[in-house]
């Protein structure tokens, strides 16, 4: 929410993407006299063709669960070994 700044906001709850649940759009203020029905609509046909997310994200989200994973399977190395150690 942007305080003290009074804008005109069109709101799209369920649009035609499966990533998206919610769209809030902020019009501009030479076209808020614009009937509310084509902003509307405008804003409806813009979250109907957002994509999928940026595949960068999709990447960083396996790269870290990646170093989670080797992380632990290298902590579980050095168990082994110390356990091995101690009781042989």
């Amino acid at each position: 929410m942007i305080k003290g700044v009074n804008r005109q906001v069109v709101e799209i709850t369920k649009p035609n993407s499966e990533y998206f649940e919610r769209v809030v759009f902020y019009v501009k203020p030479e076209f808020s006299s614009t009937s509310h029905g084509t902003l509307r609509e405008r804003a409806s046909i813009m979250a109907g063709s957002a994509g999928t997310p940026p595949k960068t994200k999709i990447k960083r989200k396996r790269f870290l669960s990646f170093i989670s994973a080797s992380f632990w399977l290298s902590m579980g190395a050095v168990i082994y070994a110390i356990a091995s150690n101690i009781f042989n």
